[in-house]
């Protein structure tokens, strides 16, 4: 069975960092594309980045610069590196994995494309 566990959330002041963690197993981590994803009171999900087996990536426009995503491929893990958290970044953090990587960018982000999810981890960002 596939599966995957995050870790690393937590609650930072305004201007702080954090890094996430996704551990997997169940599959072939070098042939699946790993997307993060973020719930936020709107009870939505909104895509945050994604990196391909190859080690593209993609970033949401409202994380770009600011987070950044990492896979390593010894531990079967995928990171996401926040730095200068936002309150508007709180929400709830899950990864999720897909075994197709789509040229088309809608279909890179659409959180309907990924088979696998974790349950999440929650990241709060006070003012």
């Amino acid at each position: 069975q596939v599966r995957l566990v995050e870790s690393g959330g937590g609650l930072v002041q305004t201007g702080d960092s954090l890094r996430l963690s996704c551990a997997t197993s169940g599959y072939s981590f070098d042939k699946v594309v790993v997307a993060w994803f973020r719930q936020g009171p709107r009870k939505e999900q909104e895509f945050v980045a994604l990196i391909s087996p190859g080690g593209a990536t993609d970033y949401a426009d409202s994380v770009q610069g600011r987070f950044t995503i990492s896979r390593d491929d010894a531990k079967n893990a995928v990171y996401l590196q926040m730095s200068s958290l936002q309150p508007e970044d709180t929400a709830v953090y899950s990864c999720a994995a897909g075994v197709r990587y789509y040229i088309d960018t809608s279909r890179r982000r659409n959180p309907l494309s990924y088979s696998y999810w974790g349950q999440g981890t929650q990241v709060t960002a006070s003012s």
